[in-house]
């Protein structure tokens, strides 16, 4: 089983996204979150915002602000059958410019807001449905 954490960042009302690189082994060429992969190299306090803070940091060049707010968990599975659990966090957008750490991983970055996203044609219904609950939860916090 993979645990995957994606980060929802939020910027005035907008969401940063990114576009799947096109060697990417899962929803090559898909409008996504960053993130990634729990990696379980040792014991490590809150380890899904640890996940979401390398994760962005290597895919789009931002050191994510604290605090994080859980959004959802929801599972699925790979097409070679392994099950993952999927866990998006809120996250507040630091100052900085996004850059693209590498382009095997993702191919474009866009700042967008929930009704951009729900509207875009490689949006999956759970990127969707994650964004629309982040936007949720975005507005609860007063961001």
């Amino acid at each position: 089983m993979i645990v995957n954490v994606e980060a929802a960042v939020a910027r005035h009302g907008c969401f940063l996204m990114i576009v799947r690189g096109a060697n990417e082994a899962h929803a090559a060429g898909a409008l996504s979150m960053p993130g990634g992969k729990v990696e379980a190299a040792a014991a490590l306090d809150d380890v899904l915002e640890e996940t979401a803070r390398r994760e962005v940091l290597e895919e789009i060049g931002l050191a994510l602000d604290s605090p994080m707010h859980y959004v959802e968990s929801h599972m699925f599975v790979l097409d070679d059958g392994t099950p993952v659990v999927d866990v998006v966090l809120l996250c507040r957008a630091p100052d900085g410019e996004p850059r693209i750490g590498s382009v095997d991983e993702v191919a474009a970055f866009h700042w967008m807001t929930a009704a951009d996203v729900a509207r875009h044609p490689r949006a999956a219904p759970w990127t969707v449905r994650s964004i629309v609950m982040a936007e949720e939860k975005r507005l609860a916090c007063g961001w």
